[in-house]
């Protein structure tokens, strides 16, 4: 999904291997949150130029892994534009995996990153919609690495995206930038940011889902880890990866210092 900026939290479920911390009495279900995101967010290539992007990589690879693959617009758009080959959506969400098993000539497989166990089975490896932020301790996020590795064929690439620390996104994750928004059964609700607190490269915040006259449904907490080009190419030269490519935005432009994303194409060495 094209990562808006409403839903910012929504986009957290998507992958990781972690998911955000829920409030025990909210009345929004994740399966409410997931219709929601899906409505809100349709994978679309004509609209958005970060589904193009991905949509071209995927659609040139025999065999594809998404990582996050959340409720699988990707997927299902590549099937659905004529992809022969496998394609393999990797989801901890079941909510958002329900969604995703709406087309049954997919495979979709429960579980997180740094669990998964192919070996060499796949030309590419996704993880769309800023989910590689969601890997945020760096046990985790080795595992995940070693694990996305090793699912790749001898040369495999990696393809992510992750938001440039130095556009500092997080500063507009606040109450005054609410949405307004509608869901699939017809109410009206309100969500909002709060960011909690900013240390080293990691923001936590919180996303409130409530009525509009501010009755509380849902609040959801989460991280989100913001490393630089430096440091990417740190962490995936340790798990075995050399990069490819890296652009600072949806049209392949290079990475400035005003750049708003770090879009990476890595390859298994």
């Amino acid at each position: 999904m094209a990562c808006q900026a409403t839903f910012v939290l929504s986009l957290v479920i998507l992958l990781g291997g972690r998911r955000p911390v829920v409030d025990a009495v909210a009345v929004y279900s994740d399966a409410d949150a997931a219709a929601l995101y899906d409505r809100l967010n349709p994978w679309d290539g004509a609209r958005h130029p970060s589904d193009a992007f991905y949509h071209d990589l995927v659609m040139a690879a025999d065999a594809v892994l998404d990582v996050g693959c959340g409720t699988g617009g990707m997927l299902h758009q590549a099937r659905a534009s004529g992809h022969p080959g496998r394609l393999v959506g990797l989801e901890p969400d079941r909510a958002m995996l329900a969604r995703a098993r709406r087309r049954t000539d997919i495979e979709w497989v429960a579980g997180v990153a740094a669990d998964a166990a192919w070996d060499r089975e796949f030309d590419l490896a996704t993880m769309v919609s800023h989910a590689f932020q969601c890997l945020v301790g760096d046990d985790e996020l080795r595992a995940s690495l070693t694990a996305i590795r090793a699912a790749l064929r001898d040369g495999g690439r990696f393809a992510f995206e992750t938001r440039h620390p130095r556009a500092r996104a997080w500063v507009d994750w606040n109450p005054s930038n609410a949405s307004d928004v509608v869901d699939v059964a017809g109410r009206r609700l309100r969500v909002s940011h709060h960011v909690e607190g900013v240390v080293g490269d990691v923001v936590t915040f919180t996303e409130t889902t409530s009525d509009p006259d501010g009755t509380v449904l849902r609040v959801d907490r989460a991280s989100l880890r913001f490393l630089d080009v430096p440091a990417l190419g740190v962490v995936l030269a340790r798990a075995g990866f050399a990069i490819e490519v890296q652009y600072g935005d949806w049209h392949r432009g290079p990475i400035t210092d005003t750049s708003r994303e770090i879009i990476t194409i890595a390859r298994r060495i």
